[in-house]
């Protein structure tokens, strides 16, 4: 049998999943969208949700057929949803709750995120810098979620292993980062479903997230 995968780290996502932003990140780019003359829908999700902003500012000038360049668009993005997320940023039920219970235990935590620096340090500063060991932000790393680099640093940061962290994720872009990276997912779904499987379980928010589930995540992928 094999041996059991003791918990070492907890690796969380930010925007929808420790801080309702993911909302923000939409209303942020239908803005714009409108202002280029587009109407998001269900199609757009992939390319808007759980995206760094470049990613998102590439997609809508591909959309608008050049209409603004895609620099402009990207600045555009940031300032707003920096604006928006300096007005309502709050921490998700169960948030604290959790990185505090977490950091009784002896559990370190890190931050894995797909917003620039400047939005996480606003979190952070919201959150509380104490409840977490390291931060990654986008464009730390060579390549952002969906890629497995960010989890892959993060895991490196903490001197741990793959097989003995999970991450918190609320978008299928993350998902597929964390498990690209071998890091076992608890997903919290925000505006797009997630289904569960083999190493990844689905809860309905963070109030269903405690050591139980996130130790026996890690057993049943060793199992």
């Amino acid at each position: 049998m094999p041996s059991r995968s003791n918990l070492q780290a907890v690796l969380f996502d930010m925007d929808g999943t420790l801080v309702d932003t993911e909302g923000l990140w939409w209303q942020t780019a239908e803005e714009e969208a409108a202002r280029l003359g587009l109407t998001l829908g269900e199609e757009d999700v992939p390319d808007v949700l759980g995206q760094a902003v470049e990613h998102t500012a590439a997609y809508l000038y591909r959309r608008c057929d050049g209409v603004r360049s895609e620099g402009s668009i990207a600045t555009a993005l940031d300032a707003r949803f920096v604006e928006l997320v300096g007005q309502q940023v709050v921490p998700l039920p169960g948030a604290l709750e959790l990185l505090d219970g977490l950091a009784r235990a002896g559990i370190a935590t890190a931050l894995v995120s797909a917003s620039p620096r400047h939005v996480v340090d606003l979190v952070l500063d919201a959150l509380g810098r104490r409840r977490f060991a390291t931060s990654f932000a986008a464009g730390e790393t060579a390549q952002t979620k969906p890629a497995p680099d960010p989890y892959l640093a993060a895991v490196e940061a903490l001197g741990a292993s793959p097989d003995n962290c999970v991450a918190v994720e609320d978008t299928p872009t993350g998902v597929a980062s964390a498990e690209a990276a071998g890091v076992a997912v608890v997903a919290v779904p925000s505006l797009t479903p997630i289904l569960p499987a083999p190493g990844r379980a689905v809860v309905r928010s963070l109030l269903d997230v405690d050591l139980s589930l996130l130790q026996g995540l890690l057993d049943s992928a060793a199992a």
